[in-house]
C-alpha cells in the first residue's frame, strides 16, 4: 500500500505538471507581455539604467542642413511638413513684438472633432476668460494634419478652414491624421513653438479629450516661476518608467524588433497631458533635428529626444495618465488634468469652477482628505491619480 501511494502521488504531480505546462503554453502571448517584458524592462532600466545607444541608433544629424541664412531648415522627412492653417502672429502683439505668454498650450486633435473643440473653447480653452479671471495669457492652438480619408478630406478640408476663419485657432500640417503620425503632431508642437512663439514661459501638450483645471494649473505655474530654479529644467506629468515595448502584433502599440530591439524605453510621460518650461521646448526642439522620427509613439519619442538632451520627467501626482479622475468636490481641490472627457467637458468646467468659489474649514478638509483616499486608493484608478495625491 504505501509503494502504491507513492505511485498514485507521482501520477497526480506529473499531471499537475503538465496542466501547468499547457496552461503556460496557451496564454504565453499574454504572459509574456504583462509578465516576462515587464521583468526585462526594470531589470535593464534599474540595473543596467543606460541608453547610450539612442545617439547612435536614431542621430541623423549628418542629414541635417542649414539654409543660406545660417537657420535651421528641416524637409518633410525630418517631421517638417508645409503647413495648410497657420496663424504666425498668435504669439506677437498689436506692435508685433512678442507677448509675455504664460502658457503655449498645444491640443492635440482630429479634423472630424469639431465638438470636441468646441467644448474647450466654451470651458478651460478660453483664452478671454484665463485673462479677465486669472491675469493668465494663455495661447490655445489645435494641432492636427489632414484627414486621412482622401475620399472625405476636400469636404473635411472646407469645414475646417470654416472653422479657422471663425476661432483662429487651428494649426494643420500637410500629413495623414493618424496614429502612426502622433510623432509628427509632436515635432509640430515643438517647431511651431520655437518659431512662433519662444518667448512663451511653458508649453504644454494635452489631448482633445482631457480636462485641464485651468486655475489649478496657472496657479501651480505662478509657484513654479516664483520658485529657487526660476521655472527651468521642467518636465511634468504622469511619468511612466521602465516600460518595455509592446510586441503584440494585434496591438495599436505594437514596435517591431527592427524598430526598437531594446527591452525598455526611457522614461516618458503620458501623452495625454504634461508640461514642460521653456528652456526644455528648446531643447526638445534640438532634439528633433538630430533623431529619427521612425518611432510613431509620440509620448516615447519625446522620452528618447528628452533622454538624449538629458532632461529627466518628474511625476505630478494630479496629472492623470490614461485614466479618467472621479467625479467628486474633494478631487477638483488640486486636480490638474483628467483624460477621458470627451462629452462632459461643459458640466466638469462648471463643476470646478463652482468647487474652486468653495471654502473649506479645518473639518472640511479632514472630510475630503478622507474622501480623496476612499476614492484614489483603490486598485482601478490607479491610471488617474496615486494614492498619495490624497493626502497631498
Amino acid at each position: 500500500m504505501h509503494f502504491r501511494r507513492i505511485h498514485k502521488f507521482k501520477c497526480v504531480q506529473l499531471m499537475t505538471t503538465g496542466l501547468v505546462l499547457c496552461m503556460v503554453m496557451v496564454s504565453w502571448e499574454d504572459l509574456d507581455h504583462h509578465v516576462v517584458s515587464h521583468m526585462r524592462s526594470y531589470t535593464y532600466r534599474y540595473l543596467v539604467n543606460s541608453y547610450d545607444f539612442l545617439n547612435l541608433s536614431f542621430n541623423i544629424a549628418s542629414k541635417h542642413h542649414h539654409g543660406q541664412d545660417g537657420s535651421d531648415s528641416v524637409d518633410w522627412r525630418l517631421g517638417r511638413y508645409p503647413y495648410l492653417l497657420n496663424h504666425p502672429g498668435k504669439c506677437k502683439g498689436d506692435g508685433n513684438g512678442w507677448e509675455d505668454v504664460l502658457l503655449l498650450l498645444f491640443v492635440k486633435t482630429s479634423p472630424e472633432n469639431f465638438e470636441q473643440r468646441q467644448g474647450i473653447r466654451e470651458t478651460w480653452g478660453n483664452e478671454s476668460f484665463l485673462l479677465s479671471e486669472l491675469r493668465a495669457n494663455v495661447k490655445v492652438v489645435f494641432a492636427l494634419g489632414m484627414h486621412p480619408d482622401i475620399k472625405q478630406r476636400s469636404r473635411v478640408q472646407i469645414a475646417l478652414q470654416q472653422e479657422d476663419r471663425a476661432y483662429r485657432d487651428l494649426i494643420q500640417q500637410n500629413f495623414a491624421d493618424t496614429f502612426h503620425n502622433l510623432t509628427a503632431k509632436l515635432i509640430l508642437q515643438f517647431h511651431w513653438c520655437h518659431e512662433y512663439c519662444p518667448q512663451a514661459r511653458f508649453l504644454m501638450s494635452a489631448d482633445d479629450d482631457i480636462f485641464i483645471h485651468m486655475p489649478n494649473l496657472v496657479k501651480y505655474l505662478r509657484q513654479l516661476m516664483s520658485s529657487q530654479s526660476g521655472a527651468r529644467h521642467l518636465w511634468v506629468g504622469h511619468v511612466h518608467r521602465g516600460s518595455p515595448p509592446n510586441r503584440r502584433k494585434d496591438s495599436k502599440y505594437f514596435v517591431p524588433y527592427d524598430l526598437y530591439p531594446w527591452p525598455s524605453y526611457p522614461d516618458y510621460t503620458a501623452g495625454a497631458g504634461y508640461v514642460v518650461s521653456g528652456d526644455v521646448a528648446a531643447k526638445i526642439y534640438h532634439a528633433t533635428l538630430m533623431l529619427k522620427s521612425s518611432i510613431y509613439i509620440d509620448d516615447v519619442y519625446m522620452g528618447i529626444c528628452a533622454n538624449v538632451m538629458g532632461v529627466s520627467p518628474k511625476e505630478h501626482v494630479h496629472i492623470s495618465g490614461e485614466g479618467k479622475a472621479p467625479y467628486h468636490p474633494c478631487i477638483y481641490d488640486n486636480m490638474i488634468t483628467s483624460h477621458g472627457h470627451a462629452t462632459d467637458v461643459r458640466s466638469l468646467w462648471q463643476a470646478t469652477i463652482d468647487a474652486t468659489v468653495y471654502r473649506r474649514g479645518f473639518k472640511g478638509n479632514l472630510y475630503c482628505t478622507a474622501v480623496r483616499a476612499m476614492l484614489l486608493c483603490l486598485p482601478y484608478y490607479q491610471t488617474t491619480y496615486p494614492c498619495m495625491a490624497a493626502f497631498t
